[in-house]
């Protein structure tokens, strides 16, 4: 299975409590429902189960919850369906949303990045692996709660709320990942932060990429916003220059 998770900047209180964290499970396997929700469950989580995407879509609409465990290959709608059509609904705009999929093809992920997700693992996976993965998810997002929504560096201005940037008062619009890559490095500017850290908070400590990602996505970067704003520290990380 595959856990692919799109990050989006208004999160949760950090007071919040686990048994306040709704969590939506979503297989057409009972098995998979059973284990995961129990193990979930018993960390005090709120579970709720789908068995298909069409009623994935219904629940989380319903329920609003603050993750979705979302399987690809399902019955009547799939799952990169279905979360693009999660992802088309304002109030679910702060959802984690997790792929589990037993596919690996480069077709499942970059199809489940183009639906609105960004990090992925496949099964089989232990279910305390994958707690603790919720768990570091989670936490991820309470760090990030202190973080101001609008940050302005010089000519530079990114909007985390809305999802937006701009430049001398040019907006322009980034993919994804290379916004949240912009968009974590921006907010210590000269702080050097090494390529384990950038993968953990951008892509997931577990996700599975090719080892220039962060490189292709710097270079991309460059090309928009300037050669000179980011900085490589050979052997170590990268840097975004104020």
């Amino acid at each position: 299975m595959l856990l692919i998770v799109s990050l989006h900047h208004k999160v949760f209180t950090i007071t919040m409590k686990k048994r306040d964290i709704k969590i939506l499970l979503v297989d057409d396997e009972p098995d998979i429902l059973e284990i995961v929700g129990y193990n979930l469950s018993s960390q005090g989580y709120q579970i709720s189960t789908a068995e298909n995407g069409i009623e994935a879509v219904k629940k989380a609409k319903k329920e609003k919850p603050q993750l979705i465990i979302l399987d690809v290959m399902m019955p009547e709608m799939d799952g990169i369906e279905a979360c693009e059509l999660i992802r088309k609904v304002p109030e679910l705009s702060d959802t984690i949303i997790t792929f589990l999929t037993a596919r690996g093809e480069d077709y499942s992920q970059m199809a489940g990045f183009d639906a609105g997700a960004d990090d992925y693992i496949t099964k089989p996976i232990k279910p305390k692996v994958l707690v603790s993965k919720v768990k570091a998810l989670l936490r991820r997002l309470k760090d990030e709660e202190q973080i101001e929504e609008v940050l302005k560096i010089g000519d530079l201005t990114i909007n985390r709320e809305e999802y937006k940037i701009s430049i001398k008062d040019e907006e322009l619009v980034l993919p994804r990942k290379e916004f949240e890559l912009l968009s974590l490095l921006a907010t210590k500017p000269n702080k050097v932060f090494k390529r384990e850290e950038i993968l953990d908070k951008v892509w997931g400590n577990e996700v599975v990429v090719g080892g220039r990602t962060i490189d292709v996505h710097i270079r991309k970067l460059r090309e928009k916003i300037g050669d000179k704003k980011f900085k490589t520290i050979k052997g170590v990380g990268y840097k975004f220059v104020d």
